[in-house]
């Protein structure tokens, strides 16, 4: 049920280095035009990083492990693009529908077709006010379960970062800073958070994913957190984030309606700032997958 671009083909065929890549943020998280401009040019970083990019998308219900150019094209503008996450795949598949997938469903195809290495955004987590509306992200239990390394910025402030880092540890998925021992909040480079292990090379990070097989932990995955190189100004930060809150309980916003409010909150009211850090969070990100996928050969 898997279709693999040609270049995806060719890089499994060699034994080639891929880096999967998720498409939601092309048809959800970017502003058209600019959101296939970054496309291209992301799966170009990866390239020039010795990697084969393989965005992950469903196409009429066909699972997509690497997209053509007009494949690319489709998912950056037409419309009836839904979100997919990993229960929706079937689904989706058998209604022929077509979709972009998450971190969760991007890990979960990725493993499916044999590829380690996955670069995104930013993870989902648990949310703020969780220990009433239960609304914590699939991604949580699709990386205690799929032996995927991911590359992100950690997740983004507007969550309730410290019962993220709560449940990662009790789910017993391994958290490695890249060259940092600050968990990043994704607009910021340090969330208030502490990681306990530090490493500051691609080859270490490649170096912990394989030994993790000799020592019988495989079957979760790894968070690889690499900050943004260029964060928000800290104080326009939390005037955005104390407005936004603000904001929800003025209109009576709860559940699973507080996090895409706050994102488009930020969005509008920061001048493109939360644009430019989530579009040079991406790049970086990607960079850095590529380079530990070269490094894990």
């Amino acid at each position: 049920m898997i279709h693999y671009s040609t270049e995806v083909a060719s890089a499994k065929k060699n034994g080639s280095p891929i880096v999967a890549l998720e498409s939601t943020i092309i048809s959800h998280g970017l502003p058209r035009p600019k959101n296939l401009a970054v496309a291209l040019e992301v799966e170009e970083i990866v390239r020039s990083e010795g990697a084969a990019p393989a965005t992950i998308a469903i196409i009429e219900g066909e699972i997509h492990v690497g997209l053509e150019a007009n494949e690319l094209e489709r998912v950056a503008n037409e419309e009836d693009f839904v979100k997919a996450s990993i229960r929706d795949l079937a689904i989706l598949a058998t209604k022929r529908k077509s979709a972009a997938t998450t971190v969760a469903a991007t890990s979960h195809i990725a493993h499916l077709a044999g590829i380690e290495f996955f670069a995104t955004g930013g993870l989902g987590g648990v949310h703020r006010g969780a220990s009433e509306s239960w609304d914590e992200s699939a991604d949580l239990l699709a990386l205690a379960n799929t032996p995927v390394l991911v590359v992100c910025a950690g997740v983004k402030s507007i969550l309730d970062i410290s019962a993220t880092l709560e449940r990662l540890e009790t789910l017993s998925v391994p958290l490695i800073g890249y060259k940092t021992s600050k968990f990043p909040g994704f607009y910021l480079q340090d969330s208030g958070y502490s990681i306990e292990h530090r490493v500051d090379t691609p080859r270490e990070i490649a170096d912990i994913w394989r030994t993790r097989i000799g020592l019988g932990v495989e079957k979760s995955g790894v968070v690889v957190a690499n900050p943004t190189p260029t964060p928000m100004e800290l104080g326009l930060h939390e005037r955005l984030l104390n407005e936004g809150l603000a904001q929800t309980k003025a209109r009576g916003i709860i559940g699973k309606e507080v996090t895409p409010f706050l994102l488009e909150f930020f969005h509008l009211n920061s001048g493109g700032e939360s644009l430019r850090v989530n579009v040079e969070i991406i790049k970086s990100n990607s960079r850095l997958a590529a380079q530990i996928a070269a490094a894990a050969r």
